[in-house]
């Protein structure tokens, strides 16, 4: 039997995707749609609400590509029916992952800024490149289509807190720069324009060498697969919080 799942976020750009890539799966299907209209996006039949209240239909698993608020809404029915679920809204505030967290010792919870598996590899290289490089002026650039809300993206604070605490955490995370660069800083900065799906570029600048890794989306599709992998994954765990690393593992 298909695994039900709902999807949270259904009617944006990635809700379509990932409602696509589990119409193209063989063990799930998309039984219902949480978001801001009632409407189910095109190509599609299924109930969407606006209210998680009203939700009658129990799902076994839920894909989040919403909002913040949208997030913190559809993670309160999760919580009433103990409804494994994926997160992959990005621009969360700490309220809503200490909540991830504590609703991870009552049911399964998936979390990550990027659903990418070659993303999770490249927080791995990082882990060990900082290290060596830790003396270098480090710098992340970030490229987005121009309809992302949120900036600096989710990816890039997240590969900034990994070269952080592979450092002890002893650097400052500067946003966009005006005036002198200290020593002691990881500088993010954004650019926005057009449909890039997205492209980060780190940069560990030496007195007489400069080091740069790099990753490009070429396709929104990688993330809705990536959240779909995620979702049977989490569908095999009782409970506990798991993240992209996790997935690796299993590779």
């Amino acid at each position: 039997m298909k695994k039900r799942v709902l999807v949270s976020g259904c009617n944006g750009t990635m809700g379509r995707l990932v409602c696509s890539a589990i119409n193209n799966s063989s063990d799930m299907c998309v039984i219902a749609g949480f978001d801001k209209q009632i409407i189910c996006p095109a190509g599609f039949d299924f109930p969407v609400y606006t209210d998680p209240t009203k939700i009658f239909k129990i799902p076994d698993i839920i894909i989040d590509f919403s909002s913040p608020i949208a997030t913190e809404r559809i993670l309160s029915f999760a919580y009433n029916y103990c409804i494994p679920i994926v997160v992959a809204t990005t621009g969360l505030n700490e309220t809503t992952h200490c909540l991830l967290m504590d609703y991870a010792n009552k049911f399964p919870v998936f979390q990550s800024a990027n659903m990418s598996f070659d993303v999770a590899l490249l927080r791995n290289i990082l882990k060990t490149v900082s290290v060596q490089l830790a003396d270098t002026d480090i710098e992340i650039s970030e490229t987005h289509h121009n309809r992302k809300k949120d900036a600096p993206s989710g990816t890039a604070k997240m590969l900034a807190d990994t070269i952080n605490e592979a450092l002890g955490n002893s650097k400052t995370l500067v946003y966009g720069r005006e005036g002198k660069r200290e020593k002691n800083e990881i500088g993010l900065s954004s650019i926005r324009g057009g449909n890039i799906a997205g492209e980060h570029t780190i940069q560990f600048f030496g007195d007489a060498e400069t080091l740069e890794i790099k990753h490009t989306t070429y396709s929104r599709e990688v993330f809705a697969e990536g959240a779909v992998k995620a979702a049977r994954f989490l569908l095999t765990k009782e409970k506990g919080f798991y993240t992209m690393d996790d997935l690796i593992q299993m590779n």
